[in-house]
């Protein structure tokens, strides 16, 4: 039975890895995507019985299967992409935008892709999800109806014609593969990530947006490895199965 969970374990997992590929391949062309990645670790080994009795002199350790290590998120730079839109920012080096989601939550992303939400009592920047985009002190960025002359400084200061208008907030985190995803090309602070502080040396530059870092053809090797292995699996899954049947029948 030990080798039926044991390749069973190897499928179970290798799938997780096929569904991290899938999303990373379904993702190449959003903006401020990072792509994802399963590592592994193997299972706790346990002590075969020895029929002579001499278990402490010989090396008689047998695994249990795979299990998933982590799940990391490779937060490397993707091209920026020229698009020539006043609301469109971002980031070169280090940093994320904040924003307060819909639950009111603090998130932070590398999607730039920001427009204008009009509202009874003033006009809004907001992410492409409709999220508020936060300045530096954590309110958020209210717009003149006029934006023609909007523009950013490379430190990340708002402003229309000579008018200051914010300081968006950008911060970095002191291990930010240790943040959460939450979706939507946001990421939540965690313990492992550390508090979020504010960027030393932020460079926003308007009118592009940085694109996924999926790199496909790394995805699209990945993809075969994993088939092989689920395959293999598959096939140890399925020997198992047939020795167990033939010592049954034995009896």
């Amino acid at each position: 039975m030990r080798a039926i969970y044991t390749a069973a374990s190897g499928i179970k997992n290798q799938q997780l890895r096929l569904d991290a590929i899938a999303s990373n391949v379904a993702n190449v062309n959003s903006v401020g995507y990072k792509s994802a990645r399963v590592d592994f670790k193997d299972a706790l080994y346990s002590l075969m019985d020895n029929p002579a009795g001499e278990s402490e002199q010989n090396n008689l350790l047998a695994g249990s299967g795979v299990l998933t290590g982590a799940t990391s998120t490779d937060f490397t730079a993707g091209k920026l992409m020229t698009t020539g839109s006043l609301t469109d920012f971002s980031i070169r080096g280090e940093g994320f935008f904040t924003a307060e989601n819909s639950q009111g939550e603090r998130v932070y992303t590398r999607n730039g892709s920001f427009g204008i939400s009009v509202e009874g009592n003033g006009n809004y920047l907001v992410t492409a999800e409709g999220y508020y985009v936060l300045d530096s002190r954590g309110s958020r960025i209210m717009l003149p109806k006029d934006i023609s002359n909007l523009s950013v400084t490379e430190s990340g200061v708002l402003g229309v014609g000579d008018t200051r208008i914010a300081e968006l907030g950008i911060v970095e985190f002191s291990n930010p593969e240790g943040l959460m995803q939450a979706g939507k090309s946001c990421f939540s602070a965690t313990a492992n990530s550390g508090e979020p502080v504010v960027a030393r040396d932020p460079q926003v530059a308007q009118g592009s947006l940085e694109g996924s870092n999926v790199d496909l053809a790394q995805e699209l090797t990945l993809l075969m490895r994993s088939q092989r292995a689920f395959s293999i699996a598959s096939k140890a899954l399925q020997t198992a199965d047939e020795m167990d049947g033939l010592a049954n029948n034995m009896r």
